[in-house]
């Protein structure tokens, strides 16, 4: 299996995490350090840098992060934190707090973007705009750790099973085969 083309900057709403091979995007309390170690072909990290015109994060996630800048302090731009209780959040410079529904926060974001794209860096809020059908795209990247707990990409109990394309050369519904062995240290 090959990456895909490179990520462009089309105005699209993109949700975008690094998952770990069971499903998770942070550890229990929204841990991040099992992405240590962790390597992505060079070049990706500039493609997000160059495509990104604004981020939609999630309160909680935006909390255990601590006002550090995405992508290693790489990119700069207008970063969106949706949350309940706004009043009560660290200002910080380039942080805007907003307490809106998802919609709206999309909408803004767009705007924001300048015809770059939206990322969405919350499983919650990811959840709930693919529901309104608002998603464009989802970027995974599969992280070779089994975490066994922790924040989930999509948690729905009950909810409808969401049927994707994958993006790409070939057949959409192609099943995308993965193989690993465990390391020994």
């Amino acid at each position: 299996m090959t990456d895909f083309a490179p990520q462009t900057a089309g105005g699209k709403v993109l949700w975008h995490f690094t998952m770990s091979l069971d499903g998770f995007v942070a550890g229990p309390n929204h841990e991040m350090d099992w992405l240590a170690g962790a390597t992505v072909r060079p070049g990706l990290i500039d493609e997000y840098v160059q495509s990104t015109g604004a981020i939609l994060a999630g309160r909680d996630g935006w909390e255990v992060i601590n006002g550090a800048r995405p992508y290693g302090g790489g990119w700069d731009g207008p970063l969106f934190v949706l949350t309940h209780h706004p009043e009560d959040a660290t200002p910080t410079a380039g942080v805007t707090f907003l307490s809106c529904d998802v919609a709206e926060a999309v909408r803004i974001g767009l705007e924001a973007a300048k015809g770059k794209n939206l990322e969405v860096f919350s499983p919650t809020i990811g959840r709930q705009l693919l529901e309104l059908g608002l998603i464009d795209e989802i970027d995974l990247h599969v992280a070779p750790v089994l975490l066994g707990e922790g924040k989930r990409l999509y948690d729905n109990p009950g909810g409808p099973t969401i049927p994707l394309g994958r993006v790409g050369d070939g057949d959409p519904r192609e099943v995308v085969n993965l193989r690993y062995r465990p390391l020994t240290d």
